[in-house]
């Protein structure tokens, strides 16, 4: 099924990797490194990585189709915080307390997004518009001296760019990092695209071996050589950096050969991106779609992986909907769930054995060791 592509260029960061790839230049690292197996394991480490990473850092919620209209809204508790994501009368991007100023209660219980002009508390009727802002109280004599504009929700820092809702739950901090994310997101016309797909994995495995499954193009061939390996050039990978964010692109060297490398359309459709969109969520993109992969850590041994699955417009046709249902099992259940994320699995097993003290990298792995030393400098 040909989908057009919805963005008119790449970037020059963006094209210079597929030209790097063209030549057939291998991402190659300086030789074998190693991490402890504590870096996996250690749950004092866990708690500082909650702490000071995701404590402190921009943190992806979703894409900004999860709100496709204004005054909508949805809950969001995977960063083990009671969170309201909405969209305000204006379209402008609010993340919300889930909780009532009236009682602490939770306000919105599903994960479903529900309409948001009043948000109303289920135990006594508080209502709050979808800016956070208190509404209504009813028998509000009961509560002399009381002013509404005390009592809004609390309110976290927010941004919204290149079709991604991002937020911060420290009060210090900025999105400058994320800002420069936000050209190459563009490139791929992400804001405009439908949200097809969403499902969450609970992945037995540190939040991080999640991550480094896909910072590195050596298992490719062998890990999915049932499902995507056949794609792609073994080994075979351009890479770059974002600041704190890795940038990657993957393909067979002969099929760029062969094409306008300036057609961005062409160019999608001979070579697959990846980002890794530091601290905790991977970026996909497929010639005529796109995934995004947020891990939520939730032990040192524990990481739920939502899968959201993002294509140009909503399926109008059984043929369509046929079409990115094939897509969606392929990748969804085959390549993450049955693959990269057993994977991941398997590897904490073996490391909570205690029978291996470190892992071993290769030249064509480097990128977990760039993510392991980004992780360290953070916590530092």
């Amino acid at each position: 099924m040909d989908v057009p592509v919805r963005s008119s260029r790449p970037t020059p960061g963006q094209l210079a990797l597929a030209e790097r790839l063209a030549r057939g230049d291998a991402a190659l690292g300086a030789g074998i490194k190693t991490l402890p197996a504590r870096l996996y394991l250690d749950e004092d480490r866990f708690a500082q990585e909650q702490e000071r990473l995701f404590g402190r850092l921009p943190l992806l919620l979703g894409p900004s189709a999860m709100l496709p209209q204004p005054n909508q809204a949805i809950a969001h508790d995977d960063y083990g915080v009671p969170l309201i994501v909405s969209r305000d009368g204006e379209g402008r991007a609010h993340v919300l307390a889930n909780v009532c100023r009236h009682r602490g209660t939770r306000l919105i219980e599903s994960g479903d997004v529900v309409p948001a002009n009043r948000i109303v508390c289920p135990y006594h009727a508080w209502a709050y518009r979808s800016d956070g802002a208190l509404a209504g109280v009813p028998r509000a004599e009961c509560f002399p001296g009381l002013e509404k504009s005390d009592f809004g929700l609390r309110e976290f820092a927010a941004f919204e760019s290149g079709g991604l809702i991002w937020f911060r739950r420290s009060l210090e901090g900025n999105f400058v990092a994320v800002e420069q994310l936000v050209d190459d997101m563009d490139a791929f016309g992400l804001a405009a695209l439908h949200l097809y797909r969403r499902n969450t994995h609970d992945v037995a495995a540190n939040w991080k071996l999640v991550i480094d499954a896909f910072l590195e193009s050596y298992h490719v061939a062998r890990l999915h050589a049932a499902t995507i390996g056949p794609f792609f050039a073994d080994g075979i990978t351009a890479a770059d950096t974002i600041g704190l964010h890795q940038r990657a692109v993957v393909g067979r060297a002969d099929y760029l050969a062969n094409i306008d490398r300036s057609d961005w359309g062409e160019l999608r459709r001979a070579v697959t991106y990846t980002y890794h969109l530091f601290p905790n969520t991977v970026v996909v993109v497929s010639p005529d779609y796109i995934n995004l992969l947020i891990c939520y850590p939730q032990s040192a041994g524990r990481t739920l992986v939502e899968d959201i699955m993002l294509i140009p417009e909503a399926p109008t046709s059984a043929d369509a909907e046929r079409h990115w249902q094939k897509s969606w099992d392929l990748l969804d259940a085959g390549t993450f769930g049955g693959e990269d994320f057993r994977a991941a699995a398997l590897c904490h097993q073996g490391l909570a054995s205690g029978l291996v003290p470190e892992i071993t990298i290769g030249s064509l792995e480097h990128g977990i060791a760039e993510f392991h030393a980004k992780v360290d400098a953070a916590l530092a």
